[in-house]
């Protein structure tokens, strides 16, 4: 029985056909793919919450459903913002380890920034609009979504 169990474990691929790639040819690879930094994705983020914000004024003509737009996607700007803060820190690309606990850490307060947000939007939100606020948290969440399709252009030259 312990050796049926044990052949699942075992890798059957051929690590002798795998060529690690040379300096030059990561550097190619890194160029053809630029990441995307992780700012880009806050200044989107608070792009379309302020534009959702401004057509949910105008929509509506109540000044408290553009500020209930804001103030939600502001709970997804600023919890990101501070995830990206976090994960572009030296500590979190000081080595491997680091960065999975850095990533796991600062989604965890990303979460509990969110949530904390959410709950203290009715006091801090004079005539507080659930609905426009949902609508700028989906629009802010929504840039993450976006920012996976639109990608970085290719520098030439």
């Amino acid at each position: 029985m312990l050796q049926g169990i044990a052949s699942v474990f075992e890798d059957d691929s051929d690590d002798r056909d795998f060529v690690p790639l040379t300096r030059e040819q990561a550097a190619r690879l890194r160029e053809a793919h630029p990441a995307l930094s992780p700012w880009w994705v806050v200044a989107g983020q608070l792009v379309v919450g302020l534009l959702v914000a401004l057509l949910a004024w105008g929509w509506t003509g109540r000044q408290n459903a553009g500020l209930s737009a804001a103030y939600g996607a502001l709970a997804v700007v600023i919890p990101a913002a501070l995830f990206a803060r976090g994960l572009t820190s030296r500590f979190s690309s000081a080595n491997a380890a680091a960065a999975v606990v850095g990533l796991f850490v600062w989604e965890t307060v990303k979460v509990a920034v969110t949530i904390g947000m959410l709950i203290a939007a009715p006091r801090l939100v004079r005539g507080l609009s659930w609905p426009a606020l949902l609508l700028g948290l989906a629009a802010g969440l929504s840039v993450y979504w976006v920012a996976l399709v639109v990608r970085p252009k290719r520098k030439t030259g």
